[in-house]
């Protein structure tokens, strides 16, 4: 009797030992949960939200007036924005394609067990993605100076007669920003697909070899398959970047020669900094670039046979 008594009164004491374990252990977990929350909602909606209510004033400096959808009607006859809007397009479908595919070629190479100083290989092909913007943009404008390296070593093998004007002239000025942003983060991307690829049953090859599968039919009937959801998704964080290309414009060429290199993340900075402050049509031309990103990569996602998209 006493020990069945001993029992029912532990029971509800060792509930309630549970029950207030639980709650401790749920307030603390929604403590770092509404941390998170209230720190994103402070650093990243609350500015969104107002730049996309600065977006419909207009004004020089911080005296601004509701215009309504003005500004963004001014963007459809703005030749300065409509020039921007072109240059970062070229960027977006000349660099992107050949990024991803130089790093899918160096991938498959640097994942090849028969390789040797793969580790090395690694190293010196991710070393761009970590180096200073602003160092590496300055070192690009050298080398592809008039009398730079680039020019003095295509002299010097008989492939040019004369420099060729990298940084002046408007077609060979998108082409030095194109190696440059290609140089930078093609590494990037490779590190996504190798890790990718040595994820992938070697067996599969394997089979595919005895079948009588060349290595160019292994590559596009087995490797790119396998990592289509890496492929899509280095191609939407990619164009995102490309979208917003700011630095080595910036540092390269400064937009020129006569806006023929400006990107629209640049624009943005001129409309803010360098011209008389216009922060309204400033944030207008902000969230055209949210607009496109959300555009092409709902294109990417149809491309890529996504049913959710």
């Amino acid at each position: 009797m006493i020990q069945a008594t001993t029992k029912q009164g532990v029971q509800p004491k060792q509930r309630k030992y549970n029950n207030n374990l639980r709650f401790k252990n749920g307030l603390i977990g929604w403590s770092f949960i509404t941390i998170a929350t209230v720190m994103i909602c402070l650093f990243y909606f609350y500015p969104m939200a107002q730049a996309l209510i600065l977006s419909f004033q207009s004004g020089a400096g911080t005296n601004l007036q509701f215009v309504g959808f003005d500004n963004y009607l001014r963007l459809f006859t703005d030749p300065t924005f409509i020039a921007a809007v072109k240059n970062t397009v070229i960027y977006l479908i000349i660099q992107v394609p050949i990024m991803i595919i130089l790093a899918l070629l160096i991938s498959v190479l640097l994942n090849d067990k028969k390789l040797k100083l793969k580790g090395f290989f690694r190293t010196a092909i991710f070393l761009p993605c970590i180096t200073s913007l602003v160092a590496y943009s300055v070192v690009f404008k050298y080398l592809f100076g008039s009398e730079g390296f680039i020019n003095q070593f295509l002299i010097n093998v008989s492939l040019i007669s004369e420099p060729i004007q990298w940084l002046t002239d408007p077609f060979w000025a998108k082409v030095t920003i194109i190696i440059a942003i290609t140089w930078r983060w093609t590494g990037y991307n490779m590190i996504f697909y190798l890790s990718a690829l040595q994820n992938v049953d070697n067996s599969i090859y394997e089979a595919a070899k005895i079948d009588g599968a060349s290595a160019f039919q292994q590559f596009f009937k087995i490797t790119i398959p396998m990592l289509k959801p890496i492929i899509l998704f280095t191609s939407i964080t990619s164009t995102i970047g490309t979208l917003q290309l700011f630095d080595e414009v910036m540092n390269i060429t400064k937009g020129g020669p006569g806006n023929s290199t400006l990107t629209i993340s640049q624009y943005i900075y001129n409309l803010s900094f360098k011209y008389t402050p216009d922060f309204g049509y400033a944030a207008t031309v902000s969230y055209a670039i949210v607009i496109m990103i959300v555009i092409f990569s709902i294109i990417q996602f149809k491309v890529a046979g996504d049913k959710n998209a």
